[in-house]
C-alpha cells in the first residue's frame, strides 16, 4: 500500500516511525518542504503542491490541516489517525476500551483526571496529550485509551468511535478553520452518528434537540451544570475539592470513570494537580495576587476566569490571534464589572473598538512586556486588585505557544523579587 502523510510535526512523527517499522516507506507532504528530498529511512519529503492523488492509496493527515488546504482538496483516500488505528484494532481479540473527551475548554484537565481515576485499570491518556496512538497501540498492557480529542480530529474521523464520549461545554472557537459555529458544533457531536447501542455519551443539555443527537442509539446523559450531572450520576459534589471551572471537569471525569469501571474514587481525584497556565494563581513578595491563565485562548475560557474574581478590581491582559471569534459576549460579560483592560496582540484594534463601545477602560500596550510595565507602574505595594492574563486568543501572533506567553507573564510579574 502506498501511504501518504500530510503534515510532518509533533502529531505525525510517531506515526511515521510506526509505519516505517511496519515496512512502509512513505511520501510525506508539508508546506515547510520547499523541494523534494529523502530522509534517512527512505521516506520522500515533498512540498504540498507535489501531491498527486493517483500516486497514493491512503492519506493520513495531521488534524490541524484545514479542510480548505490543497492537500485535503486533492485527497481521495483521506483518513484520520484515529481511523487508521481503529482499522488495525479490528484484528485484535481484546481491543482497548476507548474513551474520547472533547469540548471547547477543559479537555486536558478532564482527560488527565479521568486517566488518574482509571490508572488502576491500566488506562493511559493520548490524542492531543499523553502517549501517541502508535505507542498506545503497541503497548498491549494498556486496556483503556483516554483520548483528548479535538474538533479537527473529529472532522476527519468517520469510522472509529469511542465506547464512552464526553463533551464539555461547546463555545465559539476555531471559526476560521470550521467555517461556522454550526459546523464546529456538528463536528463536536459527530461521534454520536456512528456510536452503537452499547455506548455512553455525556453531552451538554443544550444539544438534546440537535438533529445529530436524535440519531444516537446509546445511553445518553445530558447535563445543565456540575450539580445536575452530579445528581444524575450519584456523585457527592460536596466531597470534591475543586472549584469551577474545574469542578465540572471533575464531575465529568468521575462520571466517565463510573461508566468505564465503577471507579468513583473521589479521594484519588482530589490528589489531582491542575496544570500549568490554567487559572494558575501566585503571589509576589507584597502578597499581591497574579493569575496566569495563558491557556485561556477563547472567549468562554476568559469569561469563566473573570467570574472567579468578580468581587475585586481586575487588571485584565487581553489579546492575540482570536481566530475570527465573536468577542461581543466577552464584553457583555465584563460590562458593569470593575475591570480595566491592557490590550496586546494582533486583535488590539478590535478590542479597543469594543471597549469604547461598552465603556470599559482599555490601555493599548501592543505586547505583553509593555502591558506588564504599565501594570507595575500603576500597582502599589498594598494593592488588593488582581492581575489576570487571560487573553481570549491564541498566542501564535507573538509567541511560539501559550506556554511561552504564560512563562513570560510569570517572569515579568516577579522580575523585582
Amino acid at each position: 500500500m502506498r501511504i501518504s502523510i500530510f503534515g510532518y510535526g509533533v502529531t505525525t512523527t510517531p506515526l511515521v516511525s510506526f509505519l516505517n517499522n511496519q515496512g512502509h516507506t512513505l511520501h510525506i507532504y508539508d508546506d515547510k518542504f520547499e523541494s523534494a528530498s529523502t530522509d534517512s529511512f527512505g521516506n520522500a519529503l515533498l512540498p504540498s503542491n507535489a501531491f498527486k492523488p493517483e500516486s497514493s492509496d491512503m492519506e493520513i493527515l495531521s488534524p490541524g490541516i484545514p479542510p480548505y488546504h490543497q492537500l485535503v482538496q486533492k485527497a481521495q483516500n483521506l483518513i484520520s489517525e484515529y481511523d487508521y488505528f481503529n482499522m488495525l484494532l479490528q484484528n485484535e481479540a481484546n481491543p482497548p476500551l476507548n474513551i474520547w473527551i472533547s469540548g471547547t475548554n477543559g479537555k486536558t484537565t478532564t482527560t488527565e483526571m479521568t486517566t488518574l481515576l482509571l490508572e488502576p485499570f491500566h488506562a493511559q491518556s493520548g490524542g492531543n496529550i499523553g502517549t501517541p496512538l502508535a505507542l498506545l497501540y503497541q503497548n498491549k498492557a494498556t486496556k483503556i485509551w483516554v483520548l483528548e480529542t479535538s474538533s479537527f480530529t473529529l472532522h476527519y474521523t468517520h469510522k472509529a468511535y469511542p465506547r464512552i464520549y464526553a463533551l464539555l461545554p461547546v463555545k465559539e472557537d476555531h471559526i476560521t478553520w470550521h467555517g461556522s459555529f454550526e459546523n464546529y458544533i456538528s463536528d463536536k457531536l459527530s461521534p454520536l452518528t456512528i456510536m452503537d447501542s452499547l455506548t455512553h455519551a455525556i453531552i451538554p443539555a443544550q444539544f438534546v434537540n440537535h438533529k445529530i443527537v436524535a440519531q444516537y442509539k446509546g445511553n445518553l446523559i445530558t447535563y445543565e451544570s456540575s450539580l445536575d450531572l452530579a445528581q444524575k450520576c450519584s456523585i457527592a459534589l460536596q466531597d470534591i475539592v475543586f472549584k469551577e471551572p474545574f469542578l465540572l471537569d471533575s464531575v465529568i471525569a468521575l462520571s466517565i470513570a463510573k461508566l468505564a469501571a465503577k471507579a468513583d474514587n473521589i479521594e484519588r481525584l482530589n490528589t489531582f494537580s491542575i496544570g500549568k497556565h490554567r487559572i494558575e494563581e501566585f503571589y509576589d513578595k507584597h502578597n499581591r495576587l497574579w493569575v496566569d491563565d495563558s491557556k485561556g485562548t477563547n472567549v468562554d475560557a476568559t469569561i469563566q476566569a473573570i467570574k472567579r474574581y468578580a468581587n475585586t478590581h481586575l487588571m485584565l491582559i487581553l489579546g492575540g490571534d482570536d481566530k475570527g471569534a465573536n468577542l461581543t459576549p466577552l464584553f457583555e460579560a465584563m460590562q458593569g464589572a470593575d475591570i480595566e483592560i491592557f490590550s496586546i496582540g494582533a486583535n488590539e484594534e478590535r478590542l479597543a473598538t469594543l471597549a469604547k463601545q461598552y465603556g470599559i477602560p482599555l490601555t493599548k500596550c501592543e505586547n505583553l512586556t509593555n502591558a506588564m510595565g504599565k501594570i507595575h507602574a500603576k500597582r502599589t505595594p498594598d494593592s488588593k486588585d488582581v492581575v489576570l492574563l487571560s487573553p481570549a486568543a491564541a498566542s501564535l501572533d507573538q509567541f511560539s505557544s501559550y506556554k511561552q506567553r504564560g512563562e513570560l507573564f510569570v517572569s515579568l510579574a516577579l522580575q523585582n523579587e
